[in-house]
């Protein structure tokens, strides 16, 4: 397949930043009549911010719309071709993180990145999950557990993906760790807190 043109390459970044940048969690918690998201907790529009009002239910189709996005904006692009796909993908991350709507204040993009990983390779998909819950269950740090699996996953997609697979969510994961900077200090401090505590909990996706 030929390589696609520079204005359709940006066309599919922009349709993936656009989807991406819907922010599902500020608009659940506000139309089920719990206020802005942004004003609680870590301030994050993320699922786990979202956990802390109480609503189970809403967290968890905070996560799955977050995710699916990511997904739904690859698989269109790919009708394009596999270069229109990365583009969609890195601008659906983009848009997660980065939403133009809420001035830019978005999400740590941990659901959307597992949601591009679906739409690439869902094997990868489940060895992220599998990475993320063993880390989890030796260290109680979401946080942590959520860095380390992004930081293997371009490792594991270098095994059987295009190289420009593995690069792009080497970009992800670089962008993960950015977005995690309050997270590393406090584990670094070892002043974060652990998955189950009863105190402040921190956002991780």
């Amino acid at each position: 397949m030929a390589d696609l043109s520079l204005p359709l390459l940006f066309a599919a970044l922009a349709f993936g930043y656009v989807l991406g940048s819907v922010p599902f969690g500020w608009l659940l918690t506000r139309a089920a009549g719990l206020g802005d998201i942004r004003s609680i907790g870590s301030n994050n529009i993320g699922a786990t911010n979202v956990l802390r009002t109480g609503r189970k239910d809403l967290a968890a189709a905070t996560l799955l719309c977050d995710a699916l996005k990511g997904t739904v904006a690859v698989l269109i692009a790919a009708m394009w071709g596999p270069e229109a796909a990365i583009a969609a993908a890195l601008g659906a991350f983009i848009g997660h993180l980065f939403p133009v709507w809420l001035g830019f204040r978005g999400g740590k993009g941990v659901a959307t990145f597992i949601g591009l990983l679906i739409a690439f390779s869902w094997p990868s998909a489940i060895a992220f999950a599998a990475i993320w819950l063993t880390t989890a269950w030796l260290t109680r740090f979401s946080s942590l557990s959520a860095l380390v699996a992004a930081a293997a996953t371009p490792l594991i997609l270098w095994l059987g993906k295009p190289a420009s697979v593995s690069v792009l969510f080497l970009i992800l994961a670089v962008l993960i760790f950015v977005k995690h900077h309050a997270n590393i200090r406090r584990l670094m401090a070892g002043t974060e807190t652990k998955i189950g505590s009863k105190t402040r909990q921190t956002e991780s996706v």
